[in-house]
């Protein structure tokens, strides 16, 4: 039994002063006080839940790609020091025999694997997000080009199988042969979601109304937004059903882009992603995203033809700059935790503090520097 003291994120989606009580793996119980029962000390500990990183591809030398139990292990470790307690890491535009051995190998290690930290690979990485092969040649971004296939269900439907049923989200340019049969189709199966595209406004309007009620890295990899042609960011600015991610790693989108996102949205629709690759956490160097190479010096990471490939900035320290972009920090602390739950159906799971919960807990101070990450009851080591 622990009872932690402070700031507490509590399911109100605000700090409130008050105690929370570990049993074992579970948060017994949640008891709000006024300011004046904490000391000093406990009123600038700040209490939130694990975060949950729904899109990113690698960190500590790793990619996810490298369909490795091996790698698995390791970016699991890595993030849950990191205050990331829940992942869902992404794949990237591969053949489909590659992809299905990296399903495959993912969907068996998280029910053999036990971390160094003595925790259940399970209980952290709970699902895949498939980013391609469905997207659009002019917008691939990052990924393959020669591995780029149109949509097709069967394909998809091979890869959740090989998946044991992990896969939680998939990318789809709507636009392309077949893409509007395939949300269809599948829309009770996969959340997907708008990436990798030249759909116009009234195409990515369909696409939602079909089910694409997900925005893939939003800005990103898509026609801009303007007066007169809002596409993508306009469709799913109308709809309120649909929540868009955003990387807020200082080098994808500038901060008065993301303070306007979180208006134009609202908080409870912006999902905070990292797009983290491998040299997350490395030193500056030459490292690979789906077997291209890429060249990392700081937060920026670059294909040999000036794309930026993903980011080297983990989504505790993407949330942490949002905040000194000017996001208000309640509205930061949900899109990095309760919001990209829910984008993947596990809201009633984690990416809150409830009684009854498993115990997913950090603690920091009151800028978020992080002192303690808590994974169903255990005190993991920070890094």
């Amino acid at each position: 039994m622990r009872t932690i003291k402070g700031m507490i994120y509590t399911d109100k989606l605000c700090f409130e002063p008050g105690e929370i009580t570990v049993s074992g793996d579970t948060i017994e119980k949640i008891v709000i006080c006024e300011a004046g029962q904490l000391t000093g000390e406990e009123t600038e500990q700040y209490i939130l839940p694990g975060l949950v990183d729904t899109h990113f591809h690698g960190c500590a030398g790793y990619d996810f790609c490298d369909g490795t139990v091996e790698a698995m292990r390791a970016i699991a470790s890595y993030e849950l020091t990191h205050g990331i307690t829940t992942i869902t890491p992404a794949t990237m535009t591969l053949a489909e025999d590659t992809l299905l051995g990296i399903c495959r190998t993912c969907a068996e290690a998280v029910e053999t694997e036990t971390l160094a930290e003595g925790i259940p690979l399970k209980d952290v990485l709970k699902g895949i997000y498939l980013e391609g092969p469905f997207i659009s040649m002019e917008k691939k971004g990052a990924q393959n080009p020669a591995y780029i296939h149109k949509p097709d269900m069967e394909m998809l439907k091979g890869l959740q199988e090989a998946a044991k049923g992990m896969i939680k989200i998939v990318a789809i340019a709507p636009e392309t042969e077949g893409a509007m049969d395939c949300i269809r189709e599948g829309k009770d199966s996969f959340r997907f979601s708008i990436a990798h595209t030249c759909a116009d406004y009234e195409t990515a309007a369909e696409a939602i109304r079909e089910g694409a009620a997900h925005v893939t890295h939003l800005y990103n990899a898509m026609p801009p937004f303007t007066h007169r042609k809002p596409g993508v960011i306009g469709a799913a600015a109308e709809d309120e059903r649909t929540e868009v991610e955003l990387i807020c790693d200082g080098i994808h989108i500038h901060p008065s882009v993301v303070k306007s996102t979180f208006k134009l949205f609202g908080a409870e629709r912006v999902v905070l992603i990292s797009d983290s690759m491998m040299a997350t956490g490395m030193e500056d160097g030459e490292y690979a995203l789906g077997g291209q190479p890429v060249q990392v010096k700081g937060n920026l990471a670059l294909l040999s033809d000036g794309t930026i490939a993903g980011s080297a900035t983990n989504l505790y320290d993407c949330m942490r700059t949002a905040v000194r972009m000017g996001v208000a920090m309640e509205d930061a602390v949900r899109a990095a935790s309760l919001n990209p739950a829910a984008a993947v159906g596990m809201q009633e799971e984690c990416g809150v503090l409830k009684a009854g919960r498993k115990a997913d807990i950090l603690i920091a101070d009151k800028v978020l520097n992080l002192r303690e990450v808590i994974k169903s009851g255990v005190s993991v080591a920070v890094k």
